[in-house]
C-alpha cells in the first residue's frame, strides 16, 4: 500500500537504491543554552544527555559508535548504506577545527554516505556552511534546525533561547548550498493551541525547507518540564489527539517535504509521561488509519 505521505526511507531508498539507516552519534558537544552563554538551564523538556544516547560520556568515539550501529542496524533492517547522525546537543557549536575532525572521522567509515548534522539556528557560521557544501559534492548532508515552534512567546517559555526570525535567517543562509534542511518542530508544548501548532506548520511550509520532524512532547527525568508535569502544570497529549494534530500537518506541509519523523523514540528508563509514547508502531498504524478514514494525503491543503 502506497504510503499518503513522503517518509524518509522512501526518499534514501530512491537516491542510493538501498535500505539507508541514520545512526545516532553523540561527540561530547554541548550547547550555548548550558555553558553559560544564553544560560547554564537548557531548555526545558532536555535533559543532561542532550536528547541524545550518552555514549560520548562512556568512552565511546564517533568511529566506536559508527561502527558498533552499524553492526546492530544491519542485523535488524538489513541496511547497507547509513547516515552518521549527530544529534546530542548542538553539533556545530564548537571551533571548525573540532568539527571538521568529528565530520571526517565519520565520513571515514566505510559505508557512511551521508551527515545528519543536528544543531541550533543560532549557532551556524559561514564557515561551517562552506564546509558543508564543501562534503555535501560528494555525500548527502542535511542540517537538523531546531525550532521547535514558530511563536517567540513559546520559545521564551521553554528557554529556547532563540527566535522565529533567528530560525528563518539561518534557513536563508543554508539554502542554494546543496545542503539539505530539517526543522524539528514539538506538538504539545506549555500552553500552545492547536491553532498555534497548525500555524508553526504554515510558517515553515514556505520557507524552501526540504524536510520535518514531528515531535511530542514527552516528559522525561531531570528536566524543568517534569517539575512543571509533577505540579499539576502542564499535561500531555492524548495519543489519538496527537495522531489527529499529526494528520492536520500532513495536510498542510508542501506535497514534496520529507517527513523524516512523525513521533519520537524516548529512551525507556528516562520517560515520566505519556506512556503510549512508547508505543510507536500503534501511534503510526493510527496516524495511517486517520489518512485513509479522510481519504487525505500530504499536501492536500497546502496552498504556497
Amino acid at each position: 500500500m502506497k504510503k499518503r505521505y513522503n517518509d524518509l526511507n522512501t526518499y534514501l531508498r530512491g537516491i542510493f537504491n538501498c535500505r539507508v539507516q541514520k545512526i545516532s552519534v553523540d561527540a561530547g558537544l554541548t550547547c550555548p543554552n548550558r555553558d553559560g552563554t544564553i544560560s547554564t538551564g537548557g531548555c526545558i523538556f532536555c535533559n543532561g544527555n542532550g536528547s541524545g544516547t550518552g555514549a560520548h560520556g562512556k568512552g565511546l568515539s564517533v568511529s566506536d559508535q559508527l561502527l558498533q550501529g552499524k553492526r546492530g542496524l544491519q542485523r535488524r533492517y538489513k541496511a547497507k548504506k547509513f547516515i552518521a547522525y549527530f544529534q546530542s546537543f548542538t553539533n556545530t557549536y564548537a571551533p571548525i577545527d573540532t568539527l571538521r575532525s568529528i565530520y571526517e572521522e565519520a565520513l571515514s567509515i566505510d559505508d557512511i554516505v551521508g551527515l545528519s548534522i543536528g544543531t541550533r539556528p543560532d549557532c551556524i557560521s559561514t564557515p561551517v556552511l562552506e564546509l558543508f557544501e564543501h562534503y555535501a559534492r560528494q555525500y548527502l548532508i542535511w542540517v537538523e534546525y531546531g525550532l521547535q515552534s514558530a511563536h517567540d512567546r513559546t520559545l521564551e517559555f521553554i528557554n529556547r533561547g532563540h527566535t522565529f526570525n533567528c530560525f528563518k535567517n539561518a534557513v536563508n543562509r543554508t539554502r542554494n548550498r546543496n545542503i539539505r534542511i530539517c526543522a524539528h518542530i514539538i506538538l504539545g508544548l506549555p500552553h500552545e493551541t492547536r491553532r498555534d501548532m497548525l500555524d508553526t506548520i504554515k510558517a515553515i511550509s514556505d520557507l524552501g525547507i526540504d524536510g520535518v520532524k514531528l515531535h511530542l512532547l514527552y516528559v522525561v527525568k531531570g528536566t524543568k518540564l517534569e517539575t512543571l508535569y509533577r505540579q499539576n502544570n502542564y499535561t500531555c497529549l492524548e495519543q489519538h489527539e496527537y495522531a489527529e494534530l499529526i494528520c492536520d500537518m500532513l495536510e498542510l506541509l508542501p506535497p514534496d517535504m520529507i517527513i523524516q519523523r512523525l513521533t519520537g523514540d524516548p529512551h525507556p528508563d528516562e520517560l515520566i509521561a505519556p506512556l503510549w509514547s512508547m508505543r510507536k508502531s500503534e501511534t503510526l498504524t493510527l496516524i495511517n488509519s486517520i489518512l485513509m478514514a479522510r481519504d487525505s494525503w500530504q499536501g492536500k491543503f497546502f496552498a504556497k
